[in-house]
């Protein structure tokens, strides 16, 4: 596994602190600090492997770790805060990611037996020892982009051969569950999307139990598995981290930004905020700016 690390890890030299794009349909690449706010982000469904040093990411109460021994797996969108970590060598953080497309996973899972099952577990993310044939898939999709030309022939059996296998590893029930509609997880994706469409509206959880065709108790109960969240604490970090990306990247006021995302009272808004953030909109988006600019 060294050599094929090794070689990932020259693949991507050329990542920048941000998302770079690789040219390969869903597949970016990050190397180094990447700023703090970016970190804290609603995050697409992604199998991440990280290449050198380490990372953490929080989603609710629950925080897990990872490095180039483990790769993480996360099947629905979840707002999370990020922390990346260099080598112990020094070695900057790097790592790649690939987007999960489900018309790809169902297609995919037509033409495979079933597995195991997933032993009582329902999250929505989780961490797994890496393979030597993860990689090796993972080292065959990454060279495409010395070879461009032969992305759009290549690239999609490289990307099969990737999500085949994580489901034949301990995370593959998560992929299974995902791309099958009649599963909890997938009735919890449903309300997931229709959450980030509408999470400046006001929640009415008889509403989403019925899209899940759940009671709501019932419903709760699988929502706070699959994401460590209750659905309303689910609204307010999307509302909150929205907030911030119009405060930061659109020049809005707090009061307007508060409003803009479901908020009636900017002041509530303002603890709520700070809560999460550390400090006060106000004082969060001058530090953000400060950075940007020096």
């Amino acid at each position: 596994m060294k050599e094929a690390l090794n070689e990932l890890r020259a693949l991507t030299a050329h990542a920048q602190n941000r998302r770079t794009e690789t040219g390969i349909p869903r597949v970016a690449m990050v190397q180094g600090a990447i700023p703090e706010h970016q970190l804290a982000a609603v995050y697409d469904p992604m199998i991440n492997l990280v290449l050198q040093g380490s990372k953490s990411m929080t989603v609710g109460g629950k925080t897990l770790h990872y490095d180039p021994a483990t790769y993480f797996v996360m099947s629905v969108d979840l707002p999370a805060a990020g922390v990346v970590r260099p080598a112990p060598t020094g070695e900057p953080y790097l790592a790649v990611s690939l987007t999960l497309d489900s018309r790809i996973l169902e297609g995919l899972l037509s033409d495979l037996p079933d597995s195991a099952g997933r032993d009582g577990q329902e999250t929505g993310f989780s961490v797994a020892a890496v393979t030597p044939e993860l990689l090796d898939a993972w080292v065959r999709l990454l060279r495409l982009m010395t070879r461009p030309d032969d992305i759009p022939a290549l690239a999609p059996a490289y990307e099969r051969e990737i999500l085949y296998r994580v489901l034949q590893g301990p995370m593959g029930w998560m992929l299974r569950d995902i791309a099958t509609p009649d599963t909890a997880l997938a009735r919890m994706n449903r309300v997931i999307q229709r959450l980030r469409r509408d999470y400046a509206r006001p929640l009415r959880m008889e509403d989403l139990a019925k899209e899940a065709a759940m009671s709501v108790s019932a419903f709760h109960r699988h929502f706070k598995a699959v994401t460590t969240l209750s659905p309303l604490q689910y609204q307010k970090q999307l509302r909150l981290l929205q907030a911030r990306t119009l405060l930061v990247a659109a020049g809005y006021s707090v009061t307007a930004a508060a409003h803009e995302v479901g908020y009636e009272s900017p002041t509530q808004f303002s603890r709520e905020y700070a809560r999460v953030f550390g400090q006060p909109p106000s004082k969060d988006t001058a530090r953000i700016v400060a950075g940007i600019r020096g």
